[in-house]
């Protein structure tokens, strides 16, 4: 019998995946274990590999094709064994704004569907595909079917229809299917912001100590055969130390909330968002309690590219009780985050501005950064945020304590 090689589950999340790219083709050798396709998810590229030896046959996935998790894509036979007919796959199509093709008894039996007992309304398979994919709903579409039933092509003559410009704007508009990456993440976020009560706590941190201190290790930091530094501190890698340290500090804040039970865990694991091409990516930073300064900079350096690559594996970028969202480096000066489920807190980060603040009675200048932590009030209250939020504040203000 032959091996069958199909699209595995390599995110807990994960319905379908994309065949990105395949290696072989139909009728090529294969080994245990060689590269065969990649995969894009939602979150990630995945280098799928050959199940067992032998002839690669009935390739039923083209690249570019999405397919459901556990579907077969392909046979592997070995030397000898007759090949069956191939059964072409049934992948998911993306959803493509196209004119339907003439029908000239369209007008008189497209009728609006009506809904059944369980508030469903009749259409097929591939036409709830579409819809779903398009971000539309079936109740409004005419369906051309027997007794109204909706079919692709009546999605499909929706979604071609131009929406009239609005504000003289003349141009109107381009319609941008959404990928798998944006769907989760409107998808994860409408949910964060309906279900989790939010508060925000909001403190401005002086950097003075911590530029300074940036500013000493920077120049002692190792260097290699060229002379260069092996390594530099940025200001985020000093906030990942100093969030973590402060979960640290107020473990009663390094939690998440599960429904029936608050898990409160050991080790501080604080996820990073990262702006990668069409969303972003929130790699976490394993037990950074107890890394070195030097140790997160470069782990971080290490995720942020693998992540704007699509190459991070689940356990990277899964888990977590806090995320830390850096705007800075774009000019923002404040701003608030949605908590990014299961997490109970997430830190909004802005620019360090330089602002005239009281010192003994005198306006002296300093550079302030704006931080404002958002909580989950089913999980950490008020009194518990400022802790945190005051720790966190206490370590960026004396970055020696992260040291010691």
């Amino acid at each position: 019998m032959p091996v069958e090689v199909i699209l595995p589950k390599v995110d807990m999340d994960m319905a379908t995946g994309k065949i990105a790219k395949w290696h072989v083709k139909e009728g090529d050798a294969v080994r245990k274990g060689a590269l065969l396709f990649e995969i894009e998810t939602d979150k990630a590229a995945m280098e799928i590999d050959a199940p067992g030896d032998g002839i690669i046959r009935n390739i039923t996935a083209a690249e570019g094709a999405v397919v459901p998790v556990g579907q077969t894509v392909a046979l592997i036979y070995q030397d000898g064994e007759a090949a069956s007919a191939p059964v072409a796959a049934e992948p998911l199509p993306p959803v493509k704004p196209i004119t339907p093709a003439p029908r000239p008894d369209a007008e008189q039996t497209a009728v609006l569907p009506a809904a059944s007992a369980s508030g469903r309304f009749p259409a097929t398979p591939l036409a709830r595909s579409l819809a779903k994919q398009g971000g539309i709903t079936l109740e409004n579409i005419a369906g051309s079917g027997p007794r109204g039933r909706i079919a692709a092509i009546d999605v499909h003559g929706v979604l071609a229809k131009p929406t009239a410009p609005q504000h003289g704007d003349e141009g109107g508009f381009e319609v941008i299917p959404l990928d798998g990456m944006r769907r989760t993440i409107a998808q994860r976020l409408t949910l964060s912001k309906q279900t989790i009560p939010h508060f925000y706590l909001t403190v401005n941190c002086d950097l003075t100590r911590l530029s300074e201190i940036r500013e000493i290790l920077n120049a002692q930091a190792p260097r290699d055969a060229q002379k260069l530094p092996v390594w530099k501190l940025s200001i985020n890698d000093f906030i990942i130390k100093a969030m973590a340290s402060a979960l640290e500090l107020v473990p009663d804040a390094n939690v998440t909330w599960a429904d029936e039970a608050i898990h409160k865990y050991h080790s501080c694991d604080v996820g990073v968002a990262v702006a990668v091409e069409g969303g972003l990516f929130t790699p976490v930073v394993r037990a950074a309690e107890t890394k070195s300064l030097s140790q997160i900079s470069e782990e971080m350096k290490d995720l942020a590219t693998r992540a704007r690559a699509r190459k991070l594996l689940p356990s990277e970028y899964q888990g977590g009780t806090t995320t830390i969202s850096n705007l800075g480096m774009y000019g923002i000066e404040q701003f608030t985050a949605i908590i990014n489920p299961p997490h109970a807190t997430i830190l909004a980060v802005g620019a360090g501005m330089e602002r005239f603040v009281p010192v003994n009675g005198l306006p002296v200048l300093r550079t302030q950064m704006t931080c404002t932590l958002a909580c989950d009030h089913r999980a950490v209250d008020g009194a518990l945020g400022a802790q945190l939020l005051a720790a966190f504040r206490n370590f960026i203000e004396e970055p020696a304590l992260m040291l010691a």
